[in-house]
């Protein structure tokens, strides 16, 4: 009996290592199969183009810095999930440089921006910014423009004879004035490529939105506080969210308001913001 114990114990021994090797290299293969968690989507959300220098790439911390407009760095996250090109074709990450000119499709991701897909080019990079006119100078074809995703003004220069059209709401309201909608406040969108001293020439300035005039906006109730005077809606026409200021005592039916309300509101641009004039619950 003793004899077959220790018979058991020596097989009991020589059996445990074997099994913690075939563990460790189960859990190596399961490594390297792709047994990490996978990256999440990428963030969503409305897109911007930016165009310029690229200033530096650092692989370690995964961002770059790219000089736009008329020098000013914006710092650009990156990763495995975002897509680049070199004049179209596909190319690694690894690839890109300092000096580059690049077009980069960027999202905010929480206070991030990060890049969907950068695009080297051989030629000037195009970009598109959106934001609100700060001021015009027409003598010098100036454009001031408080944009988004800029901590500063932008400063783009506009050739003559550069497109000005109305896009949506605006369009409707009277006919397109040209550069004379780019007053303070009016906000705009503007297509731009990079000059070879790195400030944004403007092609084509569409105007959004223009103060004192009047909009129309119909969709569901996504945020609202009554405290604050806000809610923000999303209209299916443009797929686009908006923020509408209103003073719950001229209106007494905001007490059936609710979140995924599908509500009417006309509303007048102030220059900084849109007010409810009237409010229908659908």
């Amino acid at each position: 009996m003793l004899a077959s114990m220790a018979t058991a114990q020596l097989s009991f021994a020589d059996a445990k290592p074997e099994k913690n090797v075939d563990a460790h290299f189960a859990s190596i293969e399961e490594i390297s199969s792709g047994g990490l968690p996978a990256l999440p989507p990428a963030p969503s959300g409305k897109s911007t183009v930016e165009g310029g220098l690229i200033r530096d790439v650092d692989p370690v911390r995964d961002q770059l810095t790219l000089n736009i407009f008329d020098g000013k760095p914006m710092k650009i996250l990156f990763d495995e999930r975002t897509h680049a090109y070199r004049d179209g074709v596909r190319t690694s990450l690894r690839d890109l440089r300092r000096g580059d000119r690049a077009s980069v499709e960027t999202v905010l991701d929480g206070t991030n921006i990060f890049a969907l897909s950068i695009h080297i080019l051989s030629r000037s990079p195009e970009g598109e910014c959106q934001g609100q006119v700060l001021n015009y100078d027409a003598s010098n074809g100036e454009l001031t423009v408080s944009a988004a995703l800029s901590h500063e003004p932008i400063k783009l220069r506009v050739p003559a004879g550069t497109e000005v059209v109305r896009l949506g709401q605006a369009a409707a309201s009277s006919p397109s004035r040209g550069l004379s909608d780019l007053i303070p406040g009016t906000l705009i969108s503007v297509k731009f490529e990079s000059g070879d001293n790195g400030q944004g020439i403007a092609r084509q300035i569409a105007v959004l939105a223009i103060p004192g005039s009047a909009f129309i906006f119909s969709g569901n109730v996504v945020f609202l506080d009554l405290h604050s005077d806000l809610l923000v809606l999303v209209d299916p026409r443009d797929n686009s969210t908006y923020k509408i200021s209103f003073d719950p005592a001229d209106f007494p039916m905001s007490r059936n308001l609710h979140e995924g309300a599908h509500v009417t509101v006309t509303t007048n641009f102030d220059g900084t913001r849109y007010v409810a004039s009237a409010i229908h619950i659908n």
